[in-house]
This record gives C-alpha cells, sequence and structure tokens, in this order.
C-alpha cells in the first residue's frame, strides 16, 4: 500500500501517543478505534474521518482542530473559524498550532491568550464567531471599573 501525503499526520500521532506514555492498543481503545487501523494512520496508510481524529484527539487530550489541520481537512491560514481580517490573526494562530516545539496545553494556552487580546482590541477572537477556547471556557471577563 502506498504512503498517503496527509501532512505529516501519523508521525504527529505517534509522538503525541508515545508522550502521553500510550501503546497503540491503549490509544485505540481509548479512542474507540481498531488497533489495526490506528496503526495504519499512525504509518501514513490510511486517512481518517474527522470523527475519528476527533476521538483520537479527546483520547490524547490535545486539539482536534491540529490534527485536522495536519490531516488536511481544514487550512492552517483560512480555516481557523476566524474572518481574514488582513491583520495576520489565522497565521499566527496557525503558527501557535503548528509549532513542534510547544506542547499542547501549552499551545492552547497561547492561542486562548492570544484570543483574548485581539477579543480585547476588537479585532476578533472568540467574540468575533471563531472558536471557544479547547476547554470551553468563555470569554473573558470584563475589566471592572475603578471607584473613584
Amino acid at each position: 500500500m502506498a504512503s498517503l501525503n496527509v501532512g505529516g499526520l501519523g508521525e504527529y500521532l505517534r509522538e503525541q501517543r508515545r508522550n502521553a506514555q500510550l501503546s497503540l492498543r491503549q490509544l485505540a481503545d481509548a479512542a474507540g478505534v481498531s488497533n489495526p487501523y490506528l496503526s495504519q494512520i499512525e504509518r501514513g496508510l490510511r486517512k481518517p474521518s474527522a470523527e475519528v481524529l476527533q476521538q483520537v484527539a479527546k483520547a490524547l487530550r490535545i486539539s482536534a482542530e491540529t490534527l485536522y489541520v495536519r490531516a488536511g481537512i481544514l487550512d492552517a491560514e483560512r480555516g481557523s473559524g476566524f474572518a481574514d481580517d488582513g491583520k495576520s490573526g489565522p497565521d499566527t494562530r496557525a503558527a501557535i498550532l503548528a509549532d513542534p516545539a510547544l506542547t499542547e496545553r501549552q499551545k492552547q494556552a497561547l492561542v486562548q491568550i492570544y484570543d483574548a487580546f485581539r477579543h480585547e482590541s476588537g479585532v476578533g477572537g472568540p467574540g468575533a464567531g471563531g472558536p471557544r477556547p479547547a476547554d470551553g471556557g468563555s470569554e473573558p471577563p470584563a475589566r471592572a471599573e475603578a471607584d473613584a
């Protein structure tokens, strides 16, 4: 079987699985997919559906969006959920999510902070129709005015 070009998805999944200290079988069980199927995904022989990627992301406790981008399901520059306002918002967000030097937890923290700053500036972010933070939280609270 020829290897598919899925943007390094399989290698990335293997790295995340190892970082989580899970065997292939443990991850397959947690994600609700078969062990051979997950093995084929990791080796680049199969391109999984968005639903399977979501299940795997949940089992690994990482961003499903990152997996969608790596699998080519979501465009890193235009698929982030933000309108492209010409101020590099989607590019910056995609760069954070694609940085291999950061852990998933670090990426999500940076994206949430970045989104909050963009929202505060009125440029974009969760309040502008973008995705909510990965933890399901709400927008940052408004600042309380000091009592004069």
